[in-house]
């Protein structure tokens, strides 16, 4: 397949409060599902409309396009259609901007990748999973679901648009080592709730992924991709893909260098080089079953956390940085920078910052 090269357009169809801390004030919430219970209804909807209104326009996907990328990722939440007051309350639906999207990547020549993001009782616990701390949704059959339901209306709604390059069934679903890792960064706001909270069993995650790729398979042209996030569990998926028989699917991997840390006696760019040659390893090994992308990556990284950078350090580090990832990727099948635009301080996340100060090439038509 051609190859991907994209950005994500994280927070605005699902909000992540630290890409964005004002839309939170006046709140305790960490999280959007909070946020939507402790505004009042009315200054919720108002204050949702004008940041879905403003934060990407057409101008943006112009902007895209003109550095050489070719598809956006849209993280989208399982409220998106507002359908069922069992699923959808108290959140504020948002189908109306997928459809000015889907407009707009047609008029400005990019291609749409649909990431269903979030999942009643979410899939991870994550603050991007819509409740922090609360990871139920593999745990009840009806919300698999719901889920499921979900995927087939976008399908329906957009199969037959000339930009959708594909659906993501699902975004990080969470593996029982990274949920033991993230438990006390993520805290509940109703620990009542989050009681019972667990990662996402691999029996249920193949389960929902082989009926999910059915679902969609029946509904969607041959030639619109349906993509599978690894959960967390890279290796698994080469014998999943290797004896299922799918058709026209991709294997999606999120890989940040801000997970790990260099030892004191290994410069930052030792330990990124030997990081970068074991994911090119992987890419390739995984590419001879199933085409692969890289869907989140940024030029952040933790690798010395208590360095203090001057500026020049942080110019060629993030540059460098850059431009080693970008050569990785192309082991691979693409990848989508996380993400497009930050309202807050992190220049490493924000792909217009990186492309303005140099960090990023202006033209990603060649792929770096």
């Amino acid at each position: 397949m051609d190859k991907i090269r994209g950005v994500n357009l994280g927070n605005w169809l699902v909000l992540e409060k630290w890409m964005h801390p004002a839309l939170f004030e006046g709140t305790s919430a960490e999280d959007e599902d909070e946020l939507c219970r402790q505004l009042p209804r009315e200054e919720l909807v108002k204050r949702l409309t004008a940041h879905r209104d403003s934060y990407i326009t057409k101008e943006d996907f112009s902007y895209i396009r003109s550095c050489g990328l070719n598809t956006v990722r849209i993280p989208v939440p399982h409220f998106i259609f507002g359908d069922d007051p069992v699923y959808c309350e108290p959140y504020v639906p948002c189908i109306e901007y997928l459809d000015k999207a889907f407009d707009w990547a047609e008029e400005t020549g990019l291609s749409i990748l649909i990431d269903l993001h979030t999942a009643p009782e979410s899939q991870n616990g994550f603050d991007n999973g819509g409740i922090c701390g609360v990871c139920k949704w593999a745990q009840d059959p009806e919300k698999v679901d719901r889920v499921l339901k979900v995927l087939e209306m976008l399908a329906l709604r957009y199969g037959s648009r000339p930009s959708l390059w594909g659906i993501q069934l699902l975004n990080e679903p969470i593996s029982e080592s990274l949920w033991q890792m993230i438990r006390g960064k993520y805290l509940p706001h109703n620990p009542e709730r989050a009681a019972g909270s667990s990662f996402v069993p691999l029996e249920v995650l193949y389960d929902f992924y082989t009926r999910g790729y059915h679902k969609l398979r029946e509904i969607l042209p041959a030639e619109k991709k349906i993509v599978f996030h690894d959960g967390f569990r890279f290796e698994v998926w080469e014998p999943f893909f290797r004896e299922a028989g799918f058709e026209n699917v991709v294997l999606d991997a999120h890989w940040y260098l801000g997970m790990g840390i260099a030892d004191e006696d290994t410069s930052e760019l030792e330990y990124m080089r030997e990081i970068l040659k074991e994911d090119v390893k992987k890419l390739k090994n995984m590419e001879k079953t199933v085409p692969v992308i890289v869907g989140e990556w940024c030029l952040a990284h933790n690798l010395k956390p208590d360095k203090e950078y001057t500026e020049l350090e942080k110019q060629l580090s993030y540059k460098l940085i850059g431009d080693a990832q970008l050569m990785a990727w192309e082991a691979g099948s693409g990848y989508f920078f996380w993400s497009y635009k930050l309202i807050s301080e992190p220049d490493g996340w924000d792909f217009r910052k990186c492309v303005e100060k140099g960090w990023l090439p202006g033209n990603l038509e060649s792929g770096r």
